[in-house]
């Protein structure tokens, strides 16, 4: 069970209940991954929506590793997501908002 207060958030990948988290390795990997030059440039870029569909896949990569699973860009891209791509992105977007949400915002 994914635990919101910590960055957490549920995502079925394959049939199988997952957890993203974006910690600070993750998202060091994800700002190299995707050439952000900042933390800053990179929240800007799914902001705005000027994101990539290679940005996305690398974000929920990211997450996936942070919250503990092995996975492979290559893995993420063939996988299911219950809910499909739509819902994907939305967890997606929910890991990035709890990552620098203050926690009093956190529901």
């Amino acid at each position: 069970m994914a635990n919101p207060w910590s960055g957490e958030v549920a995502i079925s990948v394959n049939g199988t209940e997952r957890v993203m988290k974006l910690t600070l390795g993750a998202l060091a990997e994800l700002e190299d991954r995707i050439e952000a030059g900042s933390l800053v440039d990179l929240i800007s870029r799914f902001e705005t929506g000027t994101y990539r569909s290679l940005d996305l896949m690398a974000l929920i990569t990211a997450a996936l590793r942070g919250g503990g699973l092995p996975i492979t860009e290559t893995e993420v891209a063939n996988a299911s997501f219950d809910g499909g791509l739509n819902r994907a992105a939305s967890a997606a977007a929910r890991c990035m908002a709890l990552a620098f949400a203050p926690p009093e915002s956190v529901e």
